[in-house]
């Protein structure tokens, strides 16, 4: 994998707090001249706050999205799976002149006999579809969106590279035809959450091959759709650490099951401690007065013997933060990942950044096979969750790949 020139990626965007991206920093000498190459996004909907609002919305309207600066990318054509009330991109395309597309292929195709884009966005997340009868896993269409993608690829006899928003559907399978059918086309793939690109308080990057003795992650939300950004922001930490990156099996615990899996030695109270220290408004009083059945525990056995705890602590706080005990070290490290919880969502703008990036050059600023890995993880997750906390093993995630050093929003750059 390719490293990213830490300096030269902070020219282009300033890693203080807002107003951040909206400064000259993104007109530097290596991009100021970088032509707007167009994009075709496949979206389930467009409605105000979605992630096609503030991804797409970004393209159009420039990063604060008030229209100032933003990516060298340009709407070619959206496509739109279903179209409620509070829709959006009719109007928005009749503002900005960019077609509404019947079909996926015409989106990338534009009505033409080849392929007319660098790049497609699939935004598979919010919208009315069904949730699987057992496990509860939002059925959003993004595999169907990928196939239609490829069978365009295929027909005209060009690919390009293809951002996939959040996990990379809601069944392994999925992921991993996805997966293998970018690698036998030869075509760049992204996925996933905006938690590894987001602020970090304090700044926190763990050094290369370090040996990890313990991790606690706080999440808070739907165990699925919430889960999944625990645990990539989980991931985009411990992945840096010696040894293979894959999951060896994962259980689960809700409600009384949390307190018996900490009496059993599964979780570290002075670990859940530590990531709550970094974390502001934090629920006071008893744990076991406020972790109810709408909390659970995910434990994650990796194939190198690292256990992990992902806390869907609901009511205990409505933030993501990580601890990190590192082997020789007294106390753990700690980190919050702050989002921008308002109009502009200015997390999803570093997010974007890393999507042009790789739009441009043809290399995916960080690998597909940690979204791979965090979504077969989550699937049995979700699966344990439904089978009362049984422990499921998971040899198909015996997935060890090279991280590279993307940067987050405000890390610090290296003298």
């Amino acid at each position: 994998m390719n490293r990213i020139n830490r300096r030269t990626w902070l020219q282009q965007a300033s890693v203080a707090s807002l107003p951040w991206l909206m400064t000259s920093s993104l007109t530097a000498a290596n991009t100021k001249d970088r032509a707007s190459l167009p994009v075709a996004a496949i979206v389930t909907e467009y409605t105000p706050t979605s992630h096609a609002d503030v991804l797409v919305g970004k393209i159009l309207e420039g990063f604060q999205q008030q229209g100032g600066p933003g990516p060298d990318l340009t709407l070619a054509a959206l496509y739109t799976d279903q179209v409620p009330e509070r829709d959006m991109s009719r109007k928005l395309s009749r503002k900005y002149k960019f077609p509404i597309a019947e079909t996926i292929e015409e989106a990338i195709t534009l009505g033409t006999n080849q392929v007319q884009v660098a790049g497609v966005l699939i935004i598979g997340e919010h919208g009315d579809y069904p949730y699987t009868p057992d496990t509860k896993q939002h059925m959003y269409p993004r595999k169907q969106f990928f196939d239609q993608i490829v069978a365009t690829f295929k027909k005209y006899g060009k690919a390009v590279p293809v951002y996939n928003d959040k996990h990379m559907g809601y069944r392994w399978q999925d992921a991993k035809d996805m997966y293998e059918t970018s690698r036998k086309m030869g075509f760049p793939m992204m996925a996933g959450s905006s938690l590894p690109v987001a602020w970090r308080k304090p700044t926190l990057t763990l050094p290369e091959n370090c040996e990890i003795e313990s991790v606690m992650t706080i999440g808070r939300g739907n165990f699925e759709t919430h889960g999944f950004h625990s645990l990539e922001a989980q991931q985009c930490l411990i992945e840096h650490r010696q040894g293979p990156t894959g999951v060896a099996a994962v259980e689960t615990a809700q409600g009384q099951q949390i307190w018996e899996a900490e009496r059993n030695g599964k979780w570290d109270r002075s670990m859940l401690q530590a990531a709550l220290d970094v974390m502001p408004h934090v629920a006071k009083g008893k744990w076991e007065n406020i972790l109810k059945d709408d909390s659970a525990f995910y434990f994650v056995e990796h194939q190198d013997g690292l256990q992990s705890t992902v806390a869907m602590a609901n009511r205990l706080s409505r933030h993501y933060a990580v601890a990190v005990k590192l082997k020789g070290e007294d106390k753990p490290r700690a980190t919050w990942f702050k989002l921008d919880l308002d109009r502009p969502f200015g997390h999803f703008a570093y997010l974007l950044q890393a999507i042009e990036h790789m739009i441009h050059t043809g290399e995916p600023a960080y690998p597909v096979e940690r979204t791979l890995l965090t979504t077969g993880t989550l699937d049995a997750i979700m699966h344990s969750l439904a089978a009362d906390g049984k422990r499921i093993e998971t040899p198909q995630l015996a997935i060890d790949y090279t991280p590279v050093s993307w940067p987050y929003a405000n890390q610090p750059a290296k003298s």
